[in-house]
């Protein structure tokens, strides 16, 4: 569930056809407004997602002080020296020496580690584990979508016919990057925009171009650049932004994941209402030198966490300097850790769990999970076992912190999973009365549920308006059963589904003040 501000507003009706998915009056009440959009999708919170690529080592970013001797014994070409280990207070744990930013985060209580992040069965593939943890799917399943795409296009259905408009002008979605991911993957179309890389976007906010070659190839290739500018419907919305924003904190490192933050801080200083941001830092793959063979600290893996670290400490601080703390959580991820196991060329092969960080003002600060169980007796074919599913921390994020209500949090990752407490229960509760007032009860259900063909919708109404749309699991918009405006009580309408195939639904109800999903299933 997002907050959002009550707006008046008549969209034109040939968009308000195309709300109804292709089913027409068949699943709206008789004189229902279905063109009228009473919803606001304002958002107050932002969710950056860090991808680390190549998959990062568990045991040297995270380490178990309490096991040193057995790390010894499995991973002596990797394993780092305790007494260079930044120690985690109240825990046996320590950040590898290259952390200290991230140390500092935890000793502010702007930092959460969640350890044994994974699946089950997993996929040693890069390719097939990154599209995993892209689409919230199952180890044995291949989805077309992505969990954050799912989410984004229920929450803003008919993407992108009717979009941008005067409700929604900004991007739903920002990748840092030079394509879109399987992240943002809705049902029907990408939902992201891809800004390509620092110079891309620093080339948009300047208008400035590199020079093409005075020949007629040249002229081609300038043509087609200015076609692309143009094709760009949300280049404005991030240009305009980003041109608004105010000075920012000038100590970026010059690394590509410090400038990719940089850039996301500005758009959301600047007034950009997008909810999301992807950025990434590649080259966690390290079969070989992840550590220099005469000093463990330093190496490959060392030079990245480094990068990493500070980059964030240096967002964190552009967020504190512009104001706008309040509004962003972060997050890292990686598609699988290293074996316990180290190989014999100072580095460690494809494994399994790894942690996450997620970083912000509102998280519940300290580590989430306990220590892995090692022996040393584990051969190079064993590997970490999960703790928790990275479907959990997803869930957690969608509900603590973009406020998502739990039948759109189902939606999205398509089953129920456990929530981890990650964020300050304030987060959502102290800035909405919405979010409370949905979890009082029940404001909308559906009999008979299963449906075959005929149903009644009750719902509850306090005097504004109300939508009921219904939600396939994959996140696609099916159609408006009601739209209207309701005296204050409680109301039942007779409504048909008979377009829809067997399956299991979503029933969404929105109003001013609250929102909330309940399932149904046709039969």
């Amino acid at each position: 569930m997002r907050r959002r501000d009550f707006l008046h507003n008549t969209l034109h009706s040939a968009a308000g056809a195309s709300l109804l998915g292709g089913f027409g009056n068949h699943l709206i009440r008789a004189g229902g407004k279905s063109n009228w959009n009473p919803f606001n999708p304002e958002n107050d919170h932002v969710l950056v997602v860090i991808f680390l690529n190549g998959g990062n080592d568990s045991l040297n970013t995270v380490v178990p002080l309490s096991q040193m001797s057995i790390l010894n014994a499995l991973r002596p070409q990797v394993v780092l020296p305790e007494n260079q280990l930044l120690k985690i207070p109240g825990h046996e744990l320590g950040l590898h020496p290259s952390l200290s930013g991230m140390h500092q985060l935890l000793t502010e209580g702007k930092l959460n580690i969640i350890r044994g992040v994974g699946y089950p069965d997993q996929n040693f593939s890069h390719f097939r584990s990154s599209d995993i943890w892209m689409s919230g799917s199952d180890a044995n399943q291949v989805l077309s979508t992505g969990w954050m795409g799912r989410y984004l296009n229920v929450d803003y259905p008919d993407y992108p016919a009717t979009y941008p408009n005067e409700v929604m002008p900004d991007p739903l979605s920002i990748e840092l990057g030079y394509s879109n991911s399987l992240l943002f993957q809705g049902p029907m179309s990408n939902m992201s925009v891809v800004l390509n890389g620092e110079r891309a976007f620093y080339q948009l906010v300047e208008d400035t171009e590199d020079e093409v070659p005075d020949n007629p190839y040249g002229e081609k290739l300038g043509h087609a650049k200015l076609i692309r500018r143009q094709s760009q419907v949300y280049g404005s919305a991030v240009k305009d932004a980003a041109q608004k924003a105010p000075q920012q904190f000038s100590g970026y490192p010059q690394t590509s994941i410090a400038q990719q933050l940089k850039i996301c801080a500005r758009l959301i200083a600047g007034g950009l209402r997008t909810p999301v941001y992807k950025v990434e830092l590649g080259g966690f793959d390290t079969h070989a030198y992840q550590v220099n063979a005469d000093d463990h600290t330093a190496g490959l893996h060392s030079e990245l966490l480094r990068q990493l670290d500070e980059a964030i400490s240096a967002f964190m601080a552009d967020l504190a300097f512009l104001g706008i703390e309040d509004k962003v959580t972060g997050m890292t991820f990686s598609e699988f850790g290293r074996r316990i196991v180290s190989n014999a060329s100072f580095g460690t092969d494809h494994g399994s769990a790894g942690p996450m960080f997620v970083f912000g003002k509102h998280v519940n600060p300290g580590v989430t999970g306990q220590d892995y169980e090692l022996d040393d007796a584990m051969t190079y074919e064993d590997n970490l076992a999960y703790q928790y599913d990275y479907r959990q921390v997803y869930g957690s994020l969608l509900s603590q912190w973009l406020c998502v209500d739990t039948g759109m949090v189902d939606a999205s990752l398509l089953k129920p999973y456990e929530s981890l407490q990650i964020i300050s229960d304030s987060a959502c509760r102290g800035t909405s009365s919405r979010d409370q007032v949905a979890n009082q009860k029940d404001w909308v259900r559906i009999f008979p549920n299963p449906v075959n063909g005929q149903a009644t919708i009750e719902f509850e109404s306090t005097g504004e308006p109300v939508q009921v749309d219904i939600i396939s699991v994959t996140g696609q918009h099916m159609g408006t059963f009601i739209s209207d405006h309701y005296p204050p009580g409680i109301h039942a309408e007779r409504i048909t589904t008979a377009q829809l195939v067997p399956g299991t639904y979503f029933l969404r109800i929105r109003s001013r003040s609250f929102e909330q999903s309940r399932m149904m299933q046709k039969i």
